[in-house]
């Protein structure tokens, strides 16, 4: 959909790195092979949106470099619109290695001055943000540099300007700045928000809480519809004071929960897309998140829109 004149239902924006995973379960230390891939949450659910049928479009900054090259050739040919998308030879694609080594996942990070950090308000498109129906931040983008979280908060004023909708994960990473730092970065953006899509702990660590009663009682003071992942075996949703709750769907074998609360957010915005109630929603969220976590990589194990109705049908694959 590469279209500079398009209109994408979906707009985000934020880092995406090149990713090199460790084969074979020995750990960077040791291992001979790295296989090459790419990662960011925003990327992420641009593809989950994508192989839905979603028409969406992701904007960044990468590094003139081999690496910016394949995430911006990768992310284009998922359907995804990368005109926005622009290049720089002052900074670098940031970099991320992963590895398994002995059961334990561990990634290692190398963004610091990446082309992504360098990112200002005057990077956007303020026109192309308004002719989108929700716009997806996440919190990761924000962590990056103080002009990065000049710009989430600058296109959040956009899309609230021209009626659109805004979609926020705070995506909270301690690799990138400590818990009072991301308060008050993170809290004033959830705000601005119309929909705050918030993992469990992330909010306990937010509001300096273990108390459920007290996580809903602040979240009950925004406007935003909160949706809150990461339950006990199930997602939860607020709206207007009520808290009710969507289960998760089991699967017999976990490989990599990388980017599963992407693949949720996916689902959950195709939903709104496709006005399903909040709680049709969630599900599909849910389903889409089960089946990330069965395959190894950021992006990988996110389904098509076949595979998605063959499992509401409950009609899985089966080998001849």
């Amino acid at each position: 959909m590469n279209n500079r004149n398009a209109h994408p239902e979906v707009v985000t924006f934020g880092e995406s790195m090149a990713l090199l995973i460790a084969e074979g379960g020995k750990g960077l230390e040791y291992t001979s092979n790295l296989t090459p891939s790419f990662g960011g949450a925003e990327t992420n659910v641009a593809i989950g949106l994508s192989r839905l049928g979603h028409s969406v479009g992701w904007c960044g900054r990468l590094g003139d470099d081999p690496f910016g090259q394949r995430i911006y050739k990768m992310v284009r040919g998922e359907g995804v619109d990368v005109t926005r998308v622009s290049f720089t030879d002052e900074a670098p694609t940031g970099l991320m290695i992963r590895e398994n080594a002995g059961g334990r996942s561990s990634v290692y990070y190398y963004r610091k001055l990446s082309a992504a950090s360098k990112m200002t308000p005057e990077h956007l498109d303020e026109e192309y943000i308004a002719g989108a129906k929700i716009l997806h931040i996440t919190g990761i983008t924000p962590a990056l540099s103080t002009s990065c979280a000049e710009t989430a908060a600058a296109a959040m004023d956009i899309a609230k300007q021209h009626g659109v909708k805004v979609s926020f994960d705070p995506n909270l990473r301690l690799k990138l700045w400590d818990v009072k730092a991301a308060q008050k970065v993170l809290l004033p953006l959830a705000r601005k928000a119309d929909y705050f899509l918030p993992g469990l702990d992330e909010l306990k660590l937010l509001y300096e809480t273990e108390s459920m009663d007290e996580i809903v009682a602040k979240l009950g003071e925004m406007s935003a519809v909160s949706i809150i992942k990461g339950g006990e075996d199930k997602t939860y949703i607020l709206e207007n004071g009520k808290l009710s709750a969507v289960p998760y769907y089991k699967v017999d074998h976990v490989v990599d929960t990388v980017g599963a609360g992407d693949g949720f957010c996916a689902g959950f915005l195709a939903g709104l897309l496709r006005a399903y109630s909040l709680e049709e929603a969630v599900r599909l969220g849910n389903l889409i998140g089960s089946q990330v976590i069965q395959t190894v990589g950021d992006w990988e194990g996110l389904p098509n829109g076949s595979q998605i109705e063959r499992l509401l049908a409950g009609k899985m694959h089966v080998e001849r």
